[in-house]
């Protein structure tokens, strides 16, 4: 009877404090190495977070070191193509230490030192991989799921509107003209307003959410030319309704990423005791108003 050995089960980073103490598989990209003559420390990252592996001369063979002494940085030496994600294979242990910085042999176009945001957007494919564009990310996932779950917990309907309209909302200075079928011309939305005050007389309570366009030319890189815009739509609303309207999506926005957001706020330096005191403070004012 032969016995066959089973693999470590595959397992995501966020899910790691689970499996202390036991082997697991993780399949990810090398963020940063270094080393200590008879120790490689190798920081991976799989999308869900960071991990560091530390792999000892002493305890696999000398062609595994060897390889990971040439490991690039987001990608696998043997790979045949950049990027590869490369499976690890270890016994999950608690850190004790925070890790050290670290480097992975070159190649890789995106280094520690400053880069223009011209460079860094030309590569965005891998500026992404940074820690800090994900965390913006990240939180840019949980305030569009608040806002989201905001208005359908209140029993709005999500009513989407075009993206090519024939007229202008907003002014029609700042219309991106597109043009649709021979001669005719249609303009990127600037705001589904228009739409939406007509579903608000059928439906009660409608929102969209959705990507918006405003051709203003700006001196400025904070300026988008493309954002996204949540427009909810209200009949019989008072001015008072949508101050409080208004006022408790903000702080269901902001108690949504304090939650689930507190690691990627630091990672970005923002003060959350200001984000704290804001959620407060509007909480008690609805208090007091009841």
């Amino acid at each position: 009877m032969t016995q066959t050995t089973q693999a470590p089960p595959v397992v995501y980073i966020e899910d790691i404090a689970r499996w202390e103490g036991r082997p697991v598989t993780i399949q990810g990209w090398l963020h940063s190495r270094r080393s200590s003559g008879r120790i490689h420390f190798l920081i991976v990252r799989d999308g869900t977070g960071f991990i560091q592996g530390v792999m000892s001369k002493a305890a696999v063979a000398e062609s595994l070191f060897q390889v990971a002494d040439h490991l690039s940085q987001e990608r696998r030496s043997s790979s045949p193509g950049p990027c590869a994600p490369m499976p690890c294979q270890g016994r999950i242990r608690a850190r004790r230490h925070r890790a050290g910085g670290g480097r992975a042999g070159q190649g890789y176009p995106i280094t520690p030192k400053e880069h223009g945001v011209d460079y860094l957007m030309d590569r965005r494919h891998l500026w992404i991989r940074s820690e800090r564009q994900q965390a913006i990310l990240r939180v840019r996932h949980d305030v569009i799921h608040a806002v989201r779950n905001f208005f359908d917990d209140r029993g709005f309907i999500l009513a989407d509107t075009p993206i090519f309209t024939p007229a202008a909302c907003e002014g029609t200075t700042s219309l991106f003209p597109v043009q649709y079928f021979e001669d005719t011309t249609a303009y990127l939305t600037q705001s589904g307003q228009l739409y939406n005050e007509a579903n608000a007389a059928a439906l009660g309570r409608v929102y969209c959410f959705g990507p918006t366009f405003r051709a203003e030319k700006s001196k400025t890189r904070r300026h988008l030319t493309e954002f996204w815009m949540v427009e909810p739509e209200m009949a019989y609303a008072t001015l008072d309704d949508v101050m409080q309207l208004g006022e408790d999506l903000i702080v269901a926005v902001v108690s949504r990423v304090l939650d689930k957001r507190r690691h990627e706020l630091t990672v970005l330096e923002r003060d959350v005791s200001k984000l704290e005191r804001s959620s407060r403070r509007s909480r008690a004012s609805r208090t007091t108003m009841r």
